[in-house]
């Protein structure tokens, strides 16, 4: 059969097969693109990118691609090591100093492969950066703070801030952010002149999918979401035609025509397995017995042949990018719907239908997966109502849960408390609260499937300082400090502290360093930090039960009250004598 003919019939099957199943999975569009020996023989737009304006889709429609931009990550490393500004097994902290895990071995050892293959040890910690207004820079200082699971290299651990870091590095290596990498060493010799990195972007295209989720199951078009800070894991948009072109890349093994893209090793590298994937649900989602990952593809089998390929799901969109090395041919499907299978299942029977496999019901079989998936979902929520605790009252009222905690981490959970409820924030992500029992809460962000507790911890005098929440389900959970409210750190509050208190026969002198740290010379301890509590007290860093207390009489400070375990001691501020 040739091309033509090929195009011919696969167009006439889809026509056939793809609506009816779009309707089953509610996928209100797909860009599909498909690649055999080195030409593209389909690319077509099915249904509408927008369910309110009924506009189509076409082959030019651009989507977020999600994950799939993590080939595109692969991609800039690879093309940097054949310009020899990066080595693919020279530790990362040779080019940037700073990179820190709270393992250290890791962190002297981590290679730009390592962070390719997804092999450091972290889980996911997806919340860390979801929705964040943290800078890369600041989401790259915060990772020394992040809970590991396994030791380095052991097991194969899905991470979205390891490409973030590799792209980091990538730019960093090129004296350019990441998208100026990607942008010269690929988007433009291939040709793909409206792909871009920002949906803030893309919605300036002429030809652009709007992003849809299932709400209360209904379809539903939702708000774009930017994730660009965490570009280099997922922030590409492109259409399934100039996808096409980047399928045409790794099928010619670096070669585009008679241009020369990268080399054919760099290629072999990003197509080689490098960590065996254990978890048997990827064996039952792809089929395959043997799964691996190699620098930016997943690879198994597919008719027991190789396959290489990465799905992409953010907010509104997934998407599929898929190759056969074997067979030259390569398959782009783009859907502008949240977490669906039928990109995987038009991928598989696009396959079978142009290589003349035997047919095989992965519309089927993925439906049923998820429908798993779905089934232990429920009995998790069931479990947890079951757990729950009844007739139990939180220990204080609930204006006392409501202040910012910090994690060195994760940054700020704000709590506030309006007319008898409480809510939380968290990376602009706002959580109306339920009592759980005692003193834990629970709730979730609207349009993300999940729900966490919020437990609050009382200190010694009984009041609220601490909140940990299980934000990632593999590590313990993070452990949130209460803030000082901000006046405690105002200088001119601070300044009616400076001074010399008598305490039982010692004199405790109290200085400000800068602009808002409070000092106490102890005799024997040297100079301690205090730490603003509330009101005028202050915790004395370092020394767990110990507080300076300062007392204000007409508005002036008088005494201090020193609380240890052992009991509490008071002093008087010694007046200055006048001139």
């Amino acid at each position: 059969m040739d091309h033509q003919d090929a195009q011919s019939t696969l167009a006439e099957a889809l026509a056939g097969w793809l609506p009816g199943k779009m309707a089953e999975w509610k996928v209100p569009g797909m860009g599909i693109a498909v690649v055999k020996d080195g030409e593209v023989i389909h690319a077509a737009g099915y249904g509408v990118r927008d369910i309110e304006t009924g506009q189509p889709v076409t082959a030019d429609t651009i989507f977020a691609i999600g994950s799939s931009s993590k080939a595109f990550t692969a991609a800039s490393v690879a093309a940097l090591v054949d310009e020899g500004k990066l080595e693919w097994d020279k530790p990362v902290r040779e080019y940037l100093p700073s990179f820190k895990l709270k393992d250290d071995f890791a962190s002297a050892r981590m290679t730009p492969r390592d962070l390719l293959c997804h092999r450091s040890g972290l889980p996911r910690h997806d919340l860390m950066w979801y929705n964040s207004t943290a800078t890369r820079d600041q989401l790259l200082e915060r990772l020394q703070y992040l809970e590991p699971t396994h030791d380095f290299r052991a097991v194969w651990q899905y991470q979205n801030l390891m490409y973030l870091t590799a792209g980091y590095l990538a730019g960093k290596a090129n004296g350019t952010p990441w998208e100026e990498v990607v942008r010269t060493r690929l988007f433009e010799p291939l040709g793909m002149q409206t792909a871009q990195f920002s949906v803030t972007e893309s919605q300036q295209a002429a030809d652009f999918a709007r992003p849809h989720a299932e709400r209360e199951n209904e379809l539903r078009g939702i708000d774009f979401r930017d994730i660009t800070t965490i570009g280099p894991a997922g922030s590409i948009n492109a259409s399934a035609r100039e996808m096409a072109q980047w399928v045409k890349l790794h099928l010619g093994k670096g070669k585009l025509g008679d241009k020369q893209v990268m080399s054919e090793s760099s290629m072999r590298q990003m197509h080689t397995p490098q960590m065996v994937i254990t978890d048997p649900l990827w064996n039952e989602m792809y089929g395959s017995d043997l799964v691996s990952y190699g620098l930016g593809w997943f690879i198994h089998t597919f008719h027991g042949e190789t396959m290489l390929q990465h799905g992409g799901n953010i907010d509104g969109f997934s998407a599929l990018v898929s190759f056969m090395p074997g067979r030259n041919v390569g398959v782009v499907t783009l859907t502008n719907l949240n977490t669906n299978f039928l990109t995987m299942a038009t991928s598989f029977y696009i396959y079978e239908h142009v290589l003349g496999l035997e047919k095989n019901d992965w519309h089927g079989k993925l439906k049923s997966f998820v429908d798993k998936m779905k089934g232990e979902a429920a009995k998790a929520k069931d479990q947890s109502a079951s757990d729950r605790k009844p007739d139990t009252q939180p220990s204080h009222s609930l204006v006392d849960y409501a202040g910012d905690f910090q994690h060195p981490g994760y940054g700020v959970v704000n709590i506030t408390e309006a007319e008898g409820q409480l809510s939380a924030t968290y990376n602009r992500l706002k959580m109306p609260l339920t009592h759980y029992h005692y003193d834990i809460f629970e709730g979730g962000p609207e349009g993300v499937d999940a729900t966490f507790k919020f437990q609050f911890h009382l200190d010694l005098k009984g009041n609220v300082d601490k909140l940990s929440v299980q934000i990632e389900p593999q590590v313990a959970p993070a452990m949130f400090s209460r803030m000082a409210d901000a006046s405690l750190k105002n200088k001119t509050f601070l300044e009616q502290f400076v001074g010399e208190y008598e305490v039982m026969g010692m004199t405790i002198s109290v200085s400000l360093r800068g602009e808002d740290i409070l000092l106490a010379s102890v005799p024997g301890q040297g100079d301690v930090v205090l730490e603003p509590y509330q009101g005028t007290t202050f915790n004395l860093k370092g020394l767990p039960g110990f507080s300076l207390e300062f007392v204000i009489a007409d508005g002036v400070v008088t005494d201090v009250k020193i609380s240890q375990p052992n009991g509490t001691f008071s002093g008087k501020k010694r007046v200055a004598e006048s001139a």
